[in-house]
């Protein structure tokens, strides 16, 4: 309701209502932006140690770089590389391809969700990490580079562009998040489409407000692993 602007057409005495976007405005992007590094800046001396000790945890247990770089959907629909730590053994793509020939069940599940409950691909710290979700940590640094937000929709990866296509102009419009309004809302347990509404209504509603309360809920989601896997 705060987001409708509503006009009234004298003569033909009707309504019309109009829903902003609020990330469509130059004020309200400075303000994100600014948020964005303010806190990346703050948060930088906790994350890195971090950082450090959770890349020699992934080497030690098996061969591979610790963080690898995906590409995703950024703002604008123009792709970058977005930082993660490796949570997977190095052959993943044919494990899953394999998976998938010999189970319509695992088949279906990931159809509908992009993911997998009980993933034969993931390592153990990797577990720990997905359930943690301190495998997207060092995305603190695509903030720093301004291809991420703190808050924002979801980076969505290449082949989910057709997924999304009807709904791409509105999400594409902010820069994707480390964390989000999905990721508050029942995380892994949230449906493929469910997701797309809330990254569009998150947007569309954008306020400063808005991204404390998701981060502040973050905290709550991670620390009890609500819906994570």
């Amino acid at each position: 309701i705060l987001n409708t602007e509503l006009f009234h057409l004298f003569t033909e005495e009707i309504f019309l209502m109009n829903i902003r976007n609020n990330l469509k405005s130059a004020t309200n992007r400075l303000i994100k932006t600014s948020f964005d590094l303010l806190m990346s800046i703050i948060l930088i001396p906790i994350i890195l140690p971090l950082l450090i000790i959770i890349s020699i945890i992934i080497k030690i247990e098996t061969k591979g770089p610790a963080i690898y770089t995906h590409e995703r959907i950024g703002k604008n629909g123009k792709t970058f590389k977005c930082y993660k730590f490796r949570t997977m053994y190095k052959d993943a793509e044919e494990r899953l391809r394999r998976l998938l020939e010999s189970s319509e069940e695992f088949k279906a599940e990931w159809e509908n969700n992009w993911k997998l409950k009980d993933d034969p691909r993931v390592t153990r710290i990797g577990r720990f990490l997905r359930k943690t979700s301190l495998d997207e940590l060092p995305q603190i640094l695509n903030v720093i580079k301004q291809e991420m937000s703190l808050v924002g929709p979801r980076p969505y990866l290449l082949r989910e562009k057709e997924s999304i296509i009807e709904s791409m102009s509105i999400i594409c419009s902010a820069r994707p998040g480390i964390t989000g309004l999905w990721q508050v809302s029942g995380r892994s347990n949230t449906d493929y489409k469910n997701r797309i509404k809330l990254d569009s209504w998150y947007v569309i509603n954008w306020s400063l407000w808005l991204d404390v309360v998701i981060l502040l809920k973050t905290i709550k989601v991670v620390l009890k692993a609500e819906g994570a896997y």
